[in-house]
């Protein structure tokens, strides 16, 4: 690999950080995380932090993985046929986390770092991740909280470094398109940040905005978990709540290009459905009663608006 890239350096940084967010998750719930390191046959492996039936968490993970091999799956050239047949490595923390209480938000994390490999060319690398919210009972509050922490850890980074906008304001637009289910024409949340494909600037700007946005996720969920946790509910906000989940589970099954990466690279699959909540619910042809709560979260949430 090329000496302009430290992979061991990188690597340190991505274990760090899944080992500083389960702490801080772990301290939030009250148990443990499991740990669970695997080894992938084709090259590389990981580690998984999951938490089932938590005091806060129903269901959560942290997965750090760092996988290679010898030709780039589809999804990876699928924008890049030119890298088509390169050996490649990857590697980073993607997390997701399902809490029990339907007043508390469901969150993912990811964040990660790609070099395509080639005998006779510098390598070719890019960065990606992001951060979104997806409430099943919305509140202003929160989700202006939540895109603010998203604004200000972007905002040392200024431009894009390309066309010159403003990096947080491409993001935030980036992951309202991205996060977003086409054949229900419904957005999953009330969105965040996401970004992919990122070289622009030069790799210590790339990886120290990556870095960013990272260490920034707890500063941004943890406070709106504090404030619903101990909100009471009934099933009937437990039945929605699952009945919304759905549309998480439709989104990383049909469209999410880490899934199908995941699953074509020869992933662990165990670590790549852990995204995937625990208790789902489907309905036929199923409406919001009008002025509820849950018409609320339609009318006023997931239609993409600018919150901070």
């Amino acid at each position: 690999m090329s000496d302009a890239i430290d992979i061991p350096a990188l690597k340190d940084w991505f274990i760090g950080l899944q080992a500083r967010i389960v702490a801080e998750l772990e301290t939030a719930d009250g148990l443990p995380f499991r740990t669970d390191s695997w080894d992938r046959p084709a090259g590389g492996g990981g580690i998984s932090r999951l938490i089932e039936e938590g005091k806060l968490f129903e269901r959560g993970g942290v997965n750090f993985s760092h996988v290679m091999g010898d030709k780039l799956p589809p999804s990876a050239t699928a924008h890049r046929p030119e890298l088509a047949g390169r050996r490649w490595e990857a590697m980073g923390v993607s997390l997701v986390l399902h809490p029990r209480n339907p007043y508390c938000p469901t969150a993912h994390m990811n964040v990660r770092c790609f070099v395509a490999l080639h005998e006779t060319e510098a390598p070719v690398w890019w960065f990606g991740g992001g951060m979104d919210l997806t409430p099943y009972y919305g509140f202003e509050d929160d989700a202006r909280h939540f895109h603010q922490t998203c604004k200000d850890t972007l905002a040392p980074f200024g431009d894009d470094g390309g066309d010159g906008g403003d990096v947080h304001a491409r993001y935030k637009k980036w992951c309202d398109e991205y996060f977003f289910l086409k054949h229900r024409n419904e957005a999953r949340g009330v969105g965040g940040i996401f970004y992919d494909d990122l070289n622009e600037g030069g790799f210590d700007r790339c990886f120290g905005l990556t870095q960013a946005v990272g260490n920034s996720f707890t500063r941004a969920y943890l406070p709106l978990l504090q404030r619903r946790r101990e909100l009471p509910y009934t099933e009937h906000e437990r039945d929605f709540q699952a009945y919304r989940r759905g549309r998480y589970v439709e989104f990383n099954l049909v469209w999410d290009r880490g899934t199908l990466f995941g699953l074509q690279s020869g992933g662990r699959t165990e670590s790549i459905l852990m995204s995937l909540p625990p208790i789902v619910k489907w309905r036929y042809d199923w409406q919001p009663e009008p002025g509820s709560a849950e018409a609320r979260l339609y009318s006023d949430f997931l239609p993409p608006r600018d919150w901070v």
